[in-house]
């Protein structure tokens, strides 16, 4: 039986809350003494049980408003009836007892309001119509940093930075989904104005630390990012790619793979390996957990695939595998590009190290040849050790000079570098000069002397023509190499020797050894790390920057003036076979500059050894038959690309060329390259230049 009631509240203050305790008080009295249940909501409001006073404060009832009781059960209509009574008093009662009873159930439900505050895992504050703090909860405490006692009892805008509840207060507005940064925490948080009666009582925030969240929102861009790129490259590599999932199943395949199997991606994803290929890789990978490698694999189409497949391990367990693949046709002209390309780089190398210029060490050599270059580029590897090294070569070609170079490029440079012309001194007096003596070890000897050995301790000392040294100094000299130490003349005392040895030579030491003149143990000590110098008359291209070089030396110290060499003259020095080597042609130099009458040098400055028919037949008959230059003073560029060209025109081919000039045919190719030279271009179609008279370009 069901039995509804209207009452109107003619209390003051409505159901504040120790009415709606007493309210809650006589309902459960009523229910338990008539077994009925009670319902109380607003007209058209939702129903509601007084079980605790919330709910029935949640109604909002103020004086004069109605409230509808209804009650269900056998007696529905007698409880309904008391209960509208009990509504429309003046809620006055002076039974202690009662008293009692409604003020534990206030203090129960505060108890309970504030254990859900505490229990709440957002952080609550609360603000009275003042903006002082009246309710900051646990969760606020730890999002904050802030303890309880230290914000309860103070305006939350000077306890809190930014906060805004004043103003949520002021405007009666509220706001939602604010987010804030509080130190190293990010919030966000909903302020809202507490209203009653029409008049604002404060405001609450409740807020939730996001800091996590936004890490983890953080770490998903990423991960989205990444994923992307992933993609992007998966998409763009040549290989084939093929990725199965631990069951089998094909999950992704990249665009290259579809292309080697030619077949489409709707055909492939979602097949199970397990049953394309049974014996496959990708299903042995899946079984045993290995990767394979190398696994060949004949497509009907013909194509001959490679595949290495790796299995995808999480957490120590399986959970598919990736195919990557290649076409072996492919994979043959790949290798087949790599050793072209490494057999060029080869050739590149050896000719980059033949043709690098060398240190500053070795600016003091004239030459731009192929073997100048070949010469000076072990010179400088030569300079980083401490090995023997031994220049030959004919005299003036210039072995002291790369020697030095030796010397001044290597960690010994702050040292001495001690020179010493061993068929320069006399047999008697060589022991004394390189080993020193002590006082009174022969007649004259009135004091000790320092030998050059000693001289050039911790430095380099250069030996010239050591193959004029007798067999009893080669015994001696091999002691230095072998033991690193030596005895002055009349000495005793043993003297050690931090000294690099350079030797030189103009004579065939292996020869000497041959022939019982020079020390078999001797010469494979000086012979570890030989330097040959060529002979002018080997690198005639060289000449020209040798002349220019010595004429600028020659002209600034004579203070003369000299523009230059005419070509005729040139052409005759370029014709010479100088036994004299560079050594020679710098004193011809010399000679033709103080003796010059002309501000240009011509044949008739030449001495006359080299413009008497003799010498011109020698050069006539001699590999070097080039016609005179007619041109003027020009820069050696020019004047060699004069003589590439005539060379060419005569002998018809790079390899005549190249012996004719002395030069190997690759030096002369890549001079032609250089200047644009076409060698079937006769001569008699060029003018004095060398310039093509029918190129009408």
């Amino acid at each position: 039986m069901e039995c509804s009631r209207e009452a109107v509240i003619i209390h003051e203050k409505g159901l504040h809350a120790r009415v709606a305790a007493m309210i809650v008080q006589k309902a459960h009295e009523l229910e338990h003494k008539w077994q009925v249940t009670l319902y109380f909501r607003r007209l058209g409001g939702q129903a509601v049980r007084a079980v605790s006073i919330m709910p029935l404060v949640s109604l909002r009832i103020k004086k004069d408003d109605l409230l509808l009781v209804e009650a269900a059960g056998q007696a529905a209509e007698t409880a309904a009836e008391e209960m509208k009574v009990f509504l429309e008093s003046d809620f006055r009662l002076a039974d202690e007892a009662v008293l009692s009873q409604i003020d534990n159930l206030l203090q129960d439900n505060a108890f309970t309001a504030e254990q859900i505050f505490a229990s709440m895992a957002n952080g609550l504050m609360v603000t009275d119509e003042n903006d002082i703090i009246t309710v900051f909860n646990p969760a606020a405490e730890r999002i904050l940093g802030i303890a309880a006692s230290q914000a309860i009892g103070n305006k939350a805008q000077n306890i809190i930075p930014g906060s805004r509840l004043h103003i949520v207060a002021q405007t009666r507005q509220a706001e939602i989904g604010c987010r804030q940064s509080i130190g190293d925490f990010a919030i966000i948080t909903n302020r809202t104005p507490i209203i009653a009666d029409g008049k604002v009582r404060g405001a609450l925030a409740i807020f939730e630390d996001i800091s996590v969240l936004e890490a983890v929102t953080d770490e998903l861009t990423a991960v989205k990012d990444l994923k992307e790129r992933l993609q992007l490259v998966l998409e763009s590599v040549q290989d084939g790619i093929c990725v199965v999932d631990k069951n089998g199943c094909i999950t992704y395949v990249n665009p290259a793979y579809l292309e080697l199997v030619g077949q489409s991606r709707q055909e492939l994803t979602g097949q199970n390996v397990r049953k394309l290929s049974p014996d496959g890789a990708r299903s042995r990978v899946l079984a045993t957990g290995q990767p394979v490698f190398g696994s060949l694999v004949a497509k009907t189409s013909g194509v001959t695939l490679v595949a290495n497949v790796n299995p995808i391990v999480v957490d120590g367990e399986i959970t598919g595998a990736v195919s990557v693949v290649k076409n072996v046709n492919e994979v043959h002209k790949l290798m087949d590009k790599l050793n072209h390309v490494s057999a060029k780089a080869e050739y590149l190398e050896q000719e980059l190290r033949r043709t690098q210029k060398p240190g500053p060490a070795f600016q003091k050599f004239i030459g731009q040849s192929g073997k100048v270059r070949e010469a000076l580029a072990v010179a400088a590897k030569a300079a980083g050790s401490s090995a023997t090294v031994l220049i030959v070569g004919e005299s003036g070609t210039g072995k002291e000079l790369v020697a030095e170079g030796i010397h001044y490029a290597s960690r010994r440079a702050e040292g001495p570098f001690i020179r010493v012309n061993c068929a320069a001194i006399p047999e008697s007096l060589l022991e004394s000069e390189l080993f020193g003596h002590e006082k009174g070890a022969f007649t004259g000897a009135v004091r000790q002397k320092p030998g050059k050995f000693s001289l050039a301790d911790h430095g380099t000392i250069f030996l010239d023509e050591v193959g004029e040294l007798s067999k009893s100094m080669q015994a001696k000299l091999l002691r230095v190499l072998q033991q690193k130490e030596f005895t002055r003349v009349g000495g005793e005392v043993v003297i050690k020797a931090d000294v690099r040895i350079i030797a030189a030579t103009n004579r065939d030491l292996a020869h000497m050894v041959t022939a019982g003149e020079f020390r078999e143990d001797l010469y494979y000590r000086l012979h570890v790390i030989p330097i040959l110098l060529p002979a002018l008359r080997e690198r005639v291209a060289d000449i020209p920057l040798l002349v220019d070089h010595f004429m600028q030396k020659v002209i600034a110290e004579q203070n003369k003036d000299i523009t230059g060499i005419a070509g005729e003259a040139l052409t005759g020095l370029m014709a010479y076979h100088w036994p004299g080597n560079v050594r020679e042609l710098e004193n011809v130099i010399e000679r033709m500059v103080t003796l010059a009458d002309n501000t240009l040098l011509a044949v008739a400055d030449l001495p006359i050894y080299l413009r008497s028919e003799e010498a011109a037949g020698l050069a006539e008959a001699g590999p070097v038959i080039l016609p005179s230059l007619q041109a003027p003073v020009l820069p050696w560029a020019e004047y060699e690309k004069q003589i590439i060209t005539r060379a060419l025109a005569q002998y018809g081919s790079y390899n005549a060329a190249g012996k004719a000039l002395r030069l190997t045919h690759k030096t002369v190719a890549a001079k032609a390259q250089k200047y644009g030279i076409n060698k079937v271009v006769s001569w008699e179609n060029r003018d004095g230049l060398g310039n093509n008279i029918n190129d009408n370009r």
